[in-house]
């Protein structure tokens, strides 16, 4: 059994928590939170809810720690942290960041003799593997990704920490013309633009200053900067009313070429019912890998590039051979 901790307890938690349930060589341990760890109930049964002080001893009886926290402000801090106390990962999806995070987390899991795998989700994480997988067969050629429409938790997150913001979700939008050219071989150039259209329905503070907060979302970089955005004030009734679900999903195009004239499209796709869950579902998978690699001896930090498939399975190398070959 893989002893599986989970730092955090909002809806990447839950996720994590429902997927280890589907796994039968994984064990829920405990729950970690900076909350009172009395006032909050968990869906698990028998399992403990404890206080990040207890992880802070680097005592937990833990294969994997599962660092549920926001990319924006917690994960760079935490993963480093408990890297080096623990074999951990996480989620972090602020492209434009991955190096620096990794090299922080290599460094503190390295000197702990532990495993860090970062970026482990749907993007980054599956759509970066069929990125790389569909360069690597076709070198002469250009990969598009589209997001959406659906749920972003990064980017809602981000919203959500706006001084006066109570509540936020931030839609990703596919540009249809924009998904029709790629599809059809044309290899366009897209801006980031041209690509994506952003929506956000927030709930604010009474009172607060909605110009500035608009101001705020629409000028983020890394997150909105570059995207057409709009925003939308809403009540928490109509919140709860039209906007509970998150679901997600998107496509990574590849379109090259193996010779002159021969052109070959490939394309990944996902539609998404729980972007939590799914993202909860893929760092249970890479979570096995990484008590897997430890138990090996190896250390420092990993991204979804640096495992083998076989390491992600329940399965033995007979049965994948014989069933998935």
């Amino acid at each position: 059994m893989v002893k599986i901790g989970i730092l955090g307890y909002g809806n990447l938690g839950r996720g994590v928590e429902a997927a280890i349930k589907k796994n039968s060589d994984m064990q829920l341990v405990a729950v970690y939170t900076r909350r009172d760890p009395s006032a909050l109930s968990i869906c698990t049964e028998g399992v403990p809810v404890k206080s990040t002080a207890d992880l802070d001893t680097g005592k937990e009886d833990l294969d994997v720690l599962v660092i549920c926290g926001g990319s924006a402000t917690d994960l760079p801090a935490m993963t480093p942290k408990y890297a080096a106390l623990y074999n951990v990962i996480d989620s972090f999806d602020t492209h434009a960041n991955v190096p620096v995070h990794f090299a922080n987390v290599d460094k503190a899991s390295k000197a702990a003799g532990k495993i860090g795998i970062i970026s482990c989700g749907w993007d980054p994480g599956m759509f970066s593997i069929s990125r790389v997988y569909a360069h690597a067969v076709l070198p002469d050629g250009k990969d598009y990704t589209f997001w959406g429409k659906g749920v972003s938790q990064g980017h809602s997150d981000a919203v959500r920490r706006i001084d006066g913001v109570l509540d936020a979700r931030q839609y990703t939008v596919p540009v249809p013309a924009a998904l029709e050219k790629v599809r059809s071989g044309e290899n366009p150039t897209l801006t980031t633009r041209e690509k994506h259209t952003r929506e956000c329905f927030v709930v604010a503070e009474e009172g607060a200053d909605l110009a500035r907060i608009e101001n705020e979302i629409k000028t983020m970089p890394n997150y909105f900067a570059d995207y057409d955005t709009t925003v939308h004030f809403i009540t928490a009734d109509e919140m709860k009313a039209n906007h509970s679900g998150l679901p997600h999903g998107g496509s990574v195009i590849y379109s090259g070429e193996s010779s002159d004239g021969t052109r070959h499209v490939i394309e990944y796709s996902l539609k998404l019912d729980s972007n939590p869950e799914f993202t909860g579902s893929v760092l249970i998978a890479f979570a096995r890998a990484a008590a897997r690699l430890n138990a090996e001896g190896a250390c420092g930090a990993k991204t979804v590039f640096d495992i083998a498939p076989a390491y992600l399975c329940a399965q033995s190398g007979d049965e994948l051979r014989a069933h998935l070959l």
